[in-house]
């Protein structure tokens, strides 16, 4: 890989991302970038009301996200630092898709595409899945307040979201390798041998040994 490296990992609510981009950053060396969840403060109303709060709370994502890769782009990808992200920007648009009514998801629609056109594309995406119980399982274990009201049902619609994005991603950006990790046979978080082929992968792409790797 000549461009300096820009890893984002993506999936549902609760898969990983975050415990990933943090082992990813440690074995590499690349500075991690996280994105604001805890600190939305319409996120709680949200989950509770996605109808009333769907707006405010995307709104509030969109523009935190965009400072964080507009901060990214000039401290470190301009400086020749790599960098992994627990996210990918364009994960508004599958959310957004989702909760918001036609009228409002219009007028988002053209906020995103005028912010976003110049954000630099990662050069690499890791793509987490899993089942609909192991997410919610995740979800549990890890005990964040503002999940708990989370329904099965909408969590479902997302996981199938991803999916298709993913699908889609792969499509419009073949020269951009999508890595497909299997939440329900693999725990990277527990288990150093699972942890260990995802870094190989991720080796063996960076070094430029293969064109296209998933599993």
């Amino acid at each position: 890989m000549t461009e300096v490296p820009f890893i984002a990992i993506e999936g549902p609510i609760g898969i990983g991302k975050t415990s990933l981009a943090r082992k990813i950053s440690a074995h590499f060396d690349f500075h991690l970038l996280k994105e604001i969840v805890e600190g939305n403060p319409f996120l709680g109303k949200f989950y509770e009301d996605i109808e009333a709060w769907s707006f405010q709370t995307e709104m509030f994502f969109l523009c935190n996200r965009f400072k964080q890769l507009e901060d990214i782009e000039t401290a470190y990808l301009h400086e020749n630092k790599a960098v992994v992200a627990d996210y990918h920007i364009s994960k508004n648009m599958i959310f957004a898709k989702r909760t918001l009514q036609a009228d409002k998801f219009d007028k988002y629609e053209q906020i995103y595409q005028i912010l976003t056109k110049d954000m630099p594309l990662p050069n690499m995406m890791i793509y987490l899945h899993a089942s609909l119980d192991t997410i919610m399982e995740r979800i549990h274990q890890r005990g964040r307040d503002v999940e708990q009201n989370i329904k099965d049902t909408y969590l479902a619609g997302l996981i199938q979201d991803y999916e298709d994005y993913m699908n889609e991603f792969e499509v419009l950006h073949p020269n951009i390798p999508l890595i497909r990790i299997n939440g329900d046979k693999t725990d990277f978080v527990r288990y150093q041998n699972d942890l260990d082929p995802i870094i190989e992968i991720v080796t063996d792409h960076l070094q430029g040994n293969v064109a296209a790797n998933k599993r």
